[in-house]
C-alpha cells in the first residue's frame, strides 16, 4: 500500500485528494455519501464579507466532456458561514480549507481577518485565496489577470494569517502567461498555488437563438478543461525547476474524475488534487478518486505518492 501522505509547504495531509471549492457546498450534503474527515482537506464555497444573492437564472449549462455555471459567488457572508458551516466542519472532524474572496483588496483581507478571529479557526488547515473567479458580474473583479493586482490581494491576506499559516493562490487559465502571475502570488507571500479555476466561455440556445446562461458567460468545467490544468501545472512546475528555485507546492483542480485522472496532474506537478465537477453525477466521487488513486500507485509500483509529483519531467524515467 503506497504512502498517500503529501507535503504541501508547512501543510502535511493525510492523502492527496480535496473537494474543488463550490462543487460541494459546505459539507453537509456531501456527508451523507461519505465521512468528509476521510478526504485530504474540504475545501469550502467560496466566502466573502456580505451575504450574496448571486446571479439570475438559468445558471447552469451542459456541454460537450463538461458544463457552464454562472453562480455568481452566491453565499451567506462570511458571520454565518464561520458560526454555521465551519463550526459544523470542526464538528465532523474534517481538515478545512477555507476558500475566500471580495470584491476589492481590503475585503479580502476583512473575511481573512474575521477567519482568524473565530474560536473554529483551528480546525482551518489553510487558506485558498480564489483571486480568479471568472463568473462574477464585473469582469474586473478578475484580479489573477494581473501580476500586480494579484500581488496586492495575496500580500494583504497574508498580513492578516498567522505566520508560515497556509495559503494558496486560486489561479486563472484565462491569461497570457500564467506563470508570471504564479511568480506574482508567490512573491507577495502566497505558500502554494491551485490551478486551475474554470475558462470562461458561452453556450448558446439554437432553437431560442438566445445566450443559454442568463448572465451570458459562465465557467466551464469538467473532463473538458482537464488537459488545460496539466499545462498550467506542467508550465509553473518546469519554470520553477529551470530557475532552480524551491518549488511552490500546487493543488491541480480540473476536469478530475478518476484516480488516472488524479495520477495526471500529479505526474505534471501538483502535490494535491481537487474533484470538483464529478461530484455532480457522483457524490461519492472525492472518495472514489481516493481509492482508485491508490490503487494506481501500488499496480505502479509506487511507495509513495512523493514518488510521482512532477515525475514527467524526468525523461530518464522508464516504468
Amino acid at each position: 500500500m503506497a504512502d498517500l501522505t503529501t507535503r504541501l509547504g508547512t501543510l502535511t495531509l493525510p492523502n492527496p485528494v480535496m473537494t474543488a471549492s463550490g462543487c460541494a457546498a459546505n459539507g453537509r450534503e456531501l456527508h451523507r455519501f461519505f465521512d468528509v474527515s476521510e478526504l485530504g482537506a474540504f475545501v469550502t464555497k467560496t466566502v466573502m464579507a456580505d451575504p450574496r444573492s448571486g446571479r439570475p437564472t438559468p445558471r447552469m449549462a451542459e456541454t460537450p466532456s463538461g458544463m457552464l455555471n454562472s453562480i455568481g459567488l452566491q453565499g451567506p457572508g462570511i458571520g454565518a458561514f464561520l458560526d454555521k458551516d465551519l463550526t459544523w466542519l470542526k464538528s465532523v472532524g474534517a481538515r478545512v480549507l477555507v476558500s475566500i474572496a471580495g470584491n476589492t483588496a481590503v475585503e479580502f483581507a476583512q473575511v481573512a481577518r474575521d477567519l482568524v478571529a473565530h474560536p473554529a479557526f483551528d480546525a482551518v488547515v489553510g487558506v485558498e485565496v480564489n483571486i480568479s473567479c471568472p463568473n462574477v458580474a464585473n469582469r474586473g473583479l478578475v484580479f489573477a489577470c494581473d501580476p500586480m493586482s494579484s500581488a496586492k490581494v495575496v500580500s494583504l491576506v497574508r498580513e492578516e494569517l498567522p505566520r508560515d499559516f497556509p495559503m494558496f493562490a486560486k489561479l486563472t487559465p484565462d491569461v497570457t502567461d500564467i506563470v508570471a502571475i504564479a511568480d506574482a502570488a508567490v512573491r507577495a507571500g502566497a505558500g502554494g498555488l491551485t490551478m486551475i479555476n474554470t475558462l470562461l466561455g458561452i453556450a448558446i440556445d439554437t432553437d431560442r437563438m438566445r445566450p443559454q446562461l442568463a448572465a451570458v458567460t459562465g465557467g466551464l468545467s469538467g473532463p473538458a478543461v482537464r488537459p488545460v490544468a496539466v499545462r498550467a501545472i506542467w508550465q509553473c512546475t518546469a519554470a520553477m525547476r529551470e530557475n532552480r528555485i524551491d518549488a511552490v507546492p500546487i493543488i491541480g483542480v480540473g476536469g478530475v474524475r478518476s484516480g488516472l485522472d488524479a495520477l495526471e496532474l500529479l505526474a505534471a506537478g501538483a502535490s494535491a488534487v481537487q474533484v470538483g465537477t464529478a461530484t455532480f453525477n457522483d457524490p461519492s466521487a472525492p472518495r472514489r478518486v481516493l481509492t482508485e488513486l491508490e490503487s494506481a500507485l501500488d499496480e505502479r509500483g509506487f511507495a509513495s505518492l512523493t514518488d510521482v509529483v512532477g515525475l514527467a519531467h524526468d525523461r530518464k524515467v522508464t516504468l
